[in-house]
């Protein structure tokens, strides 16, 4: 019988992420919604990450700082931080490529400079595709506490000469 589209997915996922591994090609960690959670999960999971970008919703400078001691970390502000030391957008370029962080709970500015991934976070819903001119939409889900039946989840971004390519990682969280 022929795979389901969702099992091609992540076998391919797998396969992208062996492949970038192997060829020592930069991975970016990128977490969101954590609300004061970081899980011991989170921390495994973004083991070997050159960078992680946290899409807002933190709950507490110690999630930073402990996403810290694993790479230099970069954080935007959610609806629901108090961390008035954080920015509300930030442009992160690495190996060429523009990524655009934000929370996603505000309409994205007039001046927001262009960028090949735009990474949100809000929705707790993990996903990513592609737009019409090529830019890679991606929500990493939540990694904090579990609302409704989502997926407890953060993503990987492999930065392949092909292009960016999005991994999305579930949490074992029984």
């Amino acid at each position: 019988s022929a795979p389901s589209s969702r099992s091609y997915a992540r076998s391919s996922q797998v396969a992208c992420a062996a492949l970038a591994e192997a060829m020592s090609f930069p991975r970016i960690g990128l977490i969101s919604d954590t609300h004061g959670l970081l899980r011991p999960q989170a921390l495994v999971a973004l083991e070997g990450c050159q960078v992680i970008l946290h899409a807002g919703d933190v709950g507490d400078v110690s999630i930073l700082e402990a996403l810290s001691a694993i790479a230099p970390t970069h954080a935007v502000a959610g609806n629901c931080d108090d961390l008035p030391e954080l920015p509300l957008e930030l442009l992160h370029r690495m190996a060429g490529i523009n990524i655009l962080l934000r929370h996603g709970h505000l309409p994205t500015s007039p001046s927001t400079p262009s960028a090949q991934v735009v990474v949100t976070g809000h929705t707790h819903v993990p996903d990513f595709s592609r737009d019409a001119a090529g830019v890679l939409h991606l929500n990493p889900g939540s990694a904090g506490p579990r609302r409704f039946r989502l997926p407890v989840t953060l993503a990987l971004l492999h930065l392949l000469p092909g292009g960016p390519e999005p991994e999305l990682v579930e949490l074992d969280v029984r």
